[in-house]
């Protein structure tokens, strides 16, 4: 029983790692909790009442911010991408990601997007995962503007709330004020950004990215093309490897491998991490479009 403990272990804790880091954004078929809904339907609708000119501004090395448009044709309100989560041919847990609505933050339209992951009931008897994460991101420029993320992980926990203003070049967290550089990305509008951009093979796209308090260089190298059958259908690919260029930024480090459909949408059809007991995949179930407009 210990054993299938710490593989479960194992599987689901390596669900934040798998779903926020570039296909990471995703997290469950399941249902928010009622206290976390309730969190995710305030935090649309409020703000941080702070001016730009009232946040301190860094005397640092990063470029200064300037407006930056970014050419979406990739996804849109509405799109649902709802994966299963397991170890080997085990079904760990479910994972969604929604573009929930649009809306206004400090005077930016903006995409609101929500993720939740979860345990199956099995598992869950010995190591219950209730995760959620939300962003509200420029629907224009594709940086955010806020962002959360709330783990349950067996006796794990952990929360974290940001609020980025890129004019400034400073991300206000729950304890303190970091510089960081224009355009960073948080977990969740990570793989957004990266699935407007053209990629091809043998491309090398960098991007940062804040976790923790801190921004880290992203790498994201583009290996190959591949067709592949998922659980949602068969698909056309882009074989994507992104790479952080800093060690611990997750509790489960390893390979990271991620399938991108060959199209205009990049939409993440599988995703798979190396473990020291195997990989842990996250493989697409079923997908809703979402409706392309400009904003």
């Amino acid at each position: 029983m210990s054993d299938v403990r710490s593989r479960g272990s194992l599987v689901c804790g390596a669900v934040g790692t798998l779903l926020v880091l570039g296909a990471t954004l995703v997290h469950s078929a399941g249902q928010i909790p009622d206290t976390a809904q309730a969190r995710v339907q305030k935090d649309s609708t409020q703000d941080v009442e702070l001016d730009v000119a009232e946040l301190p501004q860094f005397d640092t090395t990063f470029p200064p911010y300037t407006f930056r448009p970014v050419t979406n044709l990739a996804f849109g309100v509405g799109e649902t991408l709802k994966f299963s989560i397991g170890w080997e041919k085990i079904v760990a847990g479910y994972a969604q990601a929604t573009v929930t609505e649009v809306v206004q933050r400090r005077g930016r339209t903006c995409f609101h997007a929500v993720s939740t992951a979860h345990s199956t009931r099995l598992f869950s008897t010995f190591f219950n995962v209730e995760d959620w994460a939300e962003s509200i991101f420029d629907a224009r420029e594709i940086i955010p503007l806020h962002f959360e993320k709330h783990l349950r992980e067996g006796k794990y926990r952990a929360d974290q709330v940001a609020d980025f203003f890129p004019e400034a070049g400073v991300v206000l967290t729950e304890k303190d004020t970091v510089p960081v550089p224009p355009y960073v990305q948080d977990a969740l509008s990570l793989l957004y950004f990266v699935r407007t951009q053209p990629l091809k093979v043998g491309d090398t796209l960098y991007v940062d990215n804040f976790s923790k308090n801190k921004s880290y260089k992203l790498e994201v190298r583009v290996i190959k093309r591949e067709r592949i059958q998922v659980k949602a259908g068969t698909f056309n690919t882009l074989v994507v490897e992104p790479l952080l260029q800093a060690a611990g930024l997750f509790k489960h480090k390893g390979r990271l491998t991620v399938w991108l459909t060959d199209d205009r949408l990049k939409m993440p059809v599988l995703m798979k991490s190396k473990v020291i007991v195997g990989s842990i995949v996250a493989e697409l179930e079923e997908y809703t479009l979402g409706r392309l407009a400009r904003y």
